[in-house]
C-alpha cells in the first residue's frame, strides 16, 4: 500500500508543468550534447593529454612534459610558418575592403545588380580543393595568367615564376582567398546595409549628403557589429591557412603555412605529440588575437549601440576641461 502511494506520488511530481518542461528540455538536448561531447570536448582533451608525448598514432609513448611546446617555438618549421599567416590577414583586409566596397554599391538600385551579386558570390560555392587546383593551373608556368599577361605586351622570361619564386609565390597563393571569399563577405554587408532603416537614406538625400558621406555616418555605425565579426573570423581563418598552399604548392617553395607544417608533423613524421602541441599553441593565438582584437574595436568603434571608448574618454576630457576653465574663471572673479 505505501508502494503505490510513493508511484503515486512520483507520477503526480512528474505531471507537475515545470516538471515536465525541464525533462522535455533534457531529454531533447542529452543527444545533442552526448554528440558534442563525444566528437568534439572528448577529442580536444586527449589531444591536450597527446602534446605532453613524443608518441606516434600507433606504439608506445614517451611523456616529455613541455619538450613539445618549447619545439614549436624553436623549430624553424613550426612557429616561424605563422608568419605566413602575415599575407593571408593582409589578403583578408583587402577582400573585406572589396567586398564592403561592393556591398555599398549594389545595395541600392543597380542594374543587374543581382547578376553581380551572383557571379561575385559563385566562387564561395566552390570548395576549396577545387579552387586549389583551378588556381594551381592558372599561375603554372606558361599557362594562364601568363598568357593573358604576354597579351598585354609583356614578355615570358621577364615574367617571375608564380609558385616557385620565394619573393612572390605566398602574394600569389593568399591571393585566391580573395577571389574565393569576398563574395561571401559581400552578400553580408548587402544584407546588413539592406537592413538599415532606410528613412535615414531619404533624409540624407533630401540634405544633400554624397555617397561618402552616407557611407560613414549611415552605413558603417548601422553595420559595424557585422564588419567586426567578419574581421575576427577573417583573421582567425588566416592564422589556420590551409587549403590554398596544401593544394597548390603541397607547402614547398616556402609555402607552408602553420597548418600545412602541422599537417606533414602528424600524417608523413608520425609527431602527433609535437603536431598537438601546435594544435594547442594555435588555439591560444586566436583566443588572444580575437580578445584584442575585440578591444580595438571597442576602443575605436564602439560595440553594438556602445559608443566608443576613445570618443566617450575624449567628450569626458573636453567636459573636465571646460568645468576647469569655468573654475578658474570663477576664482579670478
Amino acid at each position: 500500500m505505501e508502494g503505490k502511494k510513493q508511484s503515486f506520488n512520483l507520477f503526480k511530481w512528474l505531471g507537475k508543468e515545470k516538471i515536465n518542461r525541464r525533462l522535455v528540455m533534457f531529454t531533447f538536448m542529452i543527444v545533442p550534447l552526448l554528440l558534442l561531447f563525444t566528437f568534439t570536448y572528448l577529442p580536444f582533451a586527449k589531444m591536450i593529454q597527446f602534446s605532453f608525448y613524443d608518441m606516434k598514432y600507433i606504439g608506445e609513448r614517451e611523456f616529455v612534459g613541455l619538450k613539445n611546446y618549447i619545439q614549436v617555438f624553436t623549430r624553424d618549421d613550426c612557429f616561424r610558418a605563422l608568419r605566413l599567416s602575415l599575407y593571408y590577414i593582409g589578403a583578408s583586409f583587402i577582400q573585406l575592403g572589396l567586398a564592403l566596397y561592393f556591398a555599398s554599391i549594389l545595395s541600392f538600385k543597380t542594374r543587374a545588380g543581382g547578376v553581380f551579386k551572383g557571379f561575385m558570390f559563385f566562387p564561395y560555392l566552390v570548395c576549396g580543393i577545387a579552387v586549389g587546383f583551378i588556381f594551381k593551373f592558372f599561375y603554372t608556368r606558361g599557362f594562364v595568367l601568363d598568357t593573358v599577361l604576354q597579351w598585354c605586351g609583356f614578355d615570358l622570361e621577364n615574367l617571375p615564376y608564380w609558385l616557385k619564386d620565394t619573393s612572390i609565390n605566398n602574394v600569389s597563393i593568399a591571393a585566391t582567398s580573395i577571389w574565393r571569399y569576398m563574395g561571401q563577405n559581400m552578400v553580408l554587408f548587402a544584407g546588413a546595409i539592406m537592413s538599415v532603416d532606410s528613412t535615414l537614406y531619404e533624409a540624407a538625400d533630401i540634405d544633400g549628403v554624397n555617397g561618402w558621406q552616407k557611407f560613414r555616418y549611415i552605413i558603417f555605425p548601422s553595420i559595424k557589429t557585422i564588419i567586426v565579426l567578419n574581421m575576427i573570423l577573417s583573421i582567425t581563418g588566416s592564422l589556420s591557412a590551409f587549403e590554398p598552399p596544401y593544394v597548390i604548392t603541397g607547402g614547398n617553395f616556402g609555402t607552408g603555412t602553420y597548418f600545412v607544417i602541422m599537417n606533414k608533423l602528424a600524417h608523413e613524421s608520425q609527431k602527433v605529440g609535437l603536431a598537438s602541441a601546435m594544435a594547442i599553441v594555435l588555439l591560444i593565438i586566436i583566443i588572444i588575437a580575437t580578445v584584442l582584437q575585440k578591444i580595438f574595436f571597442a576602443y575605436f568603434f564602439g560595440e553594438g549601440d556602445k559608443e566608443a571608448i576613445r570618443t566617450v574618454r575624449k567628450r569626458e576630457k573636453a567636459l573636465k576641461a571646460k568645468q576647469a576653465v569655468e573654475v578658474a574663471g570663477k576664482e579670478g572673479r
